[in-house]
């Protein structure tokens, strides 16, 4: 069974969660208490030298960064749950597409807002509200792209969920519930807010939503 150390709300470990739900992977989740600092102590970092979290176990092969353990996981595990990496050529340059679309134009801008947003007042720290309303401003256009990408096509890359649009759950869940003003930022955008309620109402988004 493949071991996941981690911490049960954290985005990542959440998206790693995820992947194994859809693909039908058992995991035990062995919890990783960042409060008191376990993921920067020696026994961690010799393990996972950021010392960050999730990482994974499968049976003594250790992977880190989230990315790489939901590509493994789907590769190793082709046949099982939802195909979520085509392997078509053309279906797969698609997907890569996608894939870059989430990490350069929806998650560099909306992990830094929860940030400020989430994980500065979790540690006592005030938001950045200067920084906050920047990163906004420059995330608006690029859903603006989303939505006309999204009114041709049902997800991102063609007419067939990927992980380029369940890599946006984590953040994307986070930055939907900070309040009214950012719900409405996909809300307002109908090809947008058709395919997130799509995405986000996944049963296996659902089974990890609150904590893998």
């Amino acid at each position: 069974m493949v071991k996941l150390y981690g911490f049960p709300s954290t985005t990542c470990t959440r998206f790693v969660a995820l992947i194994c739900k859809e693909k039908n992977i058992p995991y035990e989740l062995i919890h990783v208490n960042l409060a008191k600092g376990e993921q920067k102590q020696p026994a961690f970092t010799a393990i996972q030298p950021f010392g960050q979290i999730p990482y994974i176990d499968d049976e003594g092969f250790i992977l880190y960064e989230s990315r790489a353990i939901a590509r493994y996981l789907i590769k190793k595990y082709p046949s099982d749950g939802t195909p979520l990496i085509p392997s078509e050529p053309k279906a797969e340059a698609l997907f890569e597409q996608a894939a870059s679309i989430e990490a350069f134009n929806f998650t560099a801008f909306v992990a830094p807002i929860i940030a400020e947003k989430v994980f500065n007042p979790y540690f006592g720290l005030p938001p950045n509200e200067e920084r906050v309303s920047e990163l906004l401003a420059s995330l608006l256009p690029k859903l603006d792209a989303y939505d006309l990408i999204l009114s041709k096509q049902k997800y991102l890359a063609g007419d067939s969920v990927t992980l380029a649009d369940l890599a946006h759950l984590a953040y994307g869940t986070s930055f939907y519930e900070l309040g009214a003003d950012f719900a409405e930022v996909f809300d307002s955008r109908p090809n947008l807010v058709r395919w997130w309620k799509d995405i986000s109402n996944r049963p296996a988004w659902l089974a990890v939503k609150d904590g893998a």
